[in-house]
């Protein structure tokens, strides 16, 4: 299977590329082949320009490679920090400007991008790792959790990726080294269970 691997951090010492490079490992010894992209190490561009909005709008090489990468993919892994109960504003721009009707999702004929869109990602699974330095009951009580309304309701579900799984692992600021490596091995299992060896 294809997987398409999505870091957003700019530490290369964070907790998140250690969740990336865990992906990598595990998918690899269990026959799949991974498409990786580093937003941060990249350099990315998040800005979409009015040109590239349209379904039929003119899209640099780069975005499009990115489009292609998602079209070919059979599961999806983002990994990224909670930022302000947020995605960093990278993977915004990712999403922005990678997830396209045509690409992602359509609406049906006559709509007119008024109704429910029709998503069109061959992927079936979609799993989201994120860190937090806040406590999970806050999270949720408080916050209300945006970032799973985020990837299942506004993005997976919506492009058609009906099995979606997200692990948070916090608070990472004040955590040991045996707590990361319960959560790495968190991951591990994770990973194993959704793209089983192939």
């Amino acid at each position: 299977m294809n997987i398409l691997l999505i870091l957003a951090h700019p530490d290369k010492k964070s907790f998140n590329h250690a969740i990336a490079n865990e992906c990598k490992k595990v998918l690899i010894e269990n026959g799949h082949t991974v498409i990786f992209h580093d937003l941060y190490d990249e350099g990315f561009d998040p800005i979409i320009c009015t040109e590239e909005i349209p379904k039929d709008g003119k899209i640099p090489d780069l975005v499009n490679q990115h489009c292609d990468d998602l079209i070919i993919s059979d599961g999806i892994i983002i990994v990224h920090p909670n930022w302000w109960g947020q995605p960093p504003a990278i993977l915004k721009g990712w999403i922005d400007r990678i997830i396209r009707p045509g690409i992602a999702y359509n609406f049906i004929e006559g709509d007119e991008g008024e109704g429910v869109p029709v998503g069109l990602l061959k992927s079936k699974t979609g799993i989201v790792f994120n860190t937090s330095n806040t406590n999970e009951k806050r999270e949720k009580e408080v916050f209300g959790d945006p970032l799973e309304t985020i990837w299942k309701n506004c993005i997976f579900d919506l492009c058609g990726v009906k099995q979606f799984e997200r692990k948070t692992f916090g608070i990472v600021v004040t955590s040991s080294l045996e707590q990361r490596q319960q959560w790495l091995r968190e991951t591990r299992e994770i990973i194993y269970r959704q793209f089983p060896i192939s």
